[in-house]
């Protein structure tokens, strides 16, 4: 597929997800100038896609139509097949495992050329097995995360400090080669951050939290994003 097919199919990508845009949002998305746009939007009239609208006013696509949904730009396949990989190298067993299954699927729709593009991607992810542990814990952790399972630590700090805790795991934060929970900690009353390579054990209590507003994964990326602002 050549780069203005490749412009042509995100055209309509956007068109699909918004109810009118503008030619200089669609320029600027697609880092392209304004005429190119209305060169486009007149082909793939031509080509028959229903689109509406004109310049000046927008464009958005007439109710009911529907393309494959499986069309990826060859940087769209380089980046899924990438973050696979990272996914089987990085995760737990079992996203690992479903993420194999995933570009199995994935190669299977894909046409030739894009196969061949993925097959042969030259972005690596080795494994040298340097937390082994740390593939049970998120294991353990991206199951409790799904259930709103209680979680059991025994974590020993940077400075070598042991202490126990009870948490309610919330997400999975990845930092190179480190995996971060980021959970509420009873003990604290607040959030914490615990790295998976300095968790001793990990074990589920057998009781189920529930996730507030003001204890939860968006309240807490909330609070860091304030902070940064205020230091800034």
């Amino acid at each position: 597929m050549s780069r203005r097919a490749d412009r042509l199919f995100q055209i309509v990508q956007i068109l699909r997800t918004r109810r009118r845009v503008t030619a200089a949002l669609l320029a600027e998305r697609l880092e392209v100038s304004e005429r190119t746009v209305y060169r486009d939007i007149r082909d793939l009239s031509l080509s028959g896609v229903p689109i509406q609208g004109e310049a000046g006013s927008g464009y958005r696509l007439m109710p009911g139509f529907d393309i494959p949904p499986l069309m990826f730009t060859g940087m769209e396949v380089e980046a899924l097949i990438a973050a696979i990989a990272m996914l089987q190298t990085w995760s737990g067993d079992s996203l690992a495992k479903a993420a194999g299954s995933a570009q199995e699927k994935l190669l299977a729709v894909l046409p030739t050329d894009r196969r061949i593009m993925a097959e042969r991607n030259r972005i690596l992810t080795p494994d040298f097995d340097k937390y082994p542990q740390t593939r049970r814990w998120f294991d353990v952790l991206h199951q409790a995360m799904r259930q709103h399972d209680e979680v059991f630590i025994h974590y020993q700090n940077q400075k070598g400090e042991q202490s126990e805790r009870v948490v309610h795991p919330l997400g999975l934060s990845f930092w190179g080669e480190v995996w971060v929970l980021v959970a509420w900690c009873e003990m604290r009353e607040d959030y914490r951050c615990f790295r998976l390579d300095r968790c001793q054990v990990i074990t589920l209590t057998g009781k189920r939290f529930a996730e507030r507003p003001d204890r939860s994964l968006e309240d807490f990326v909330r609070q860091q994003k304030a902070k940064a602002a205020s230091a800034s």
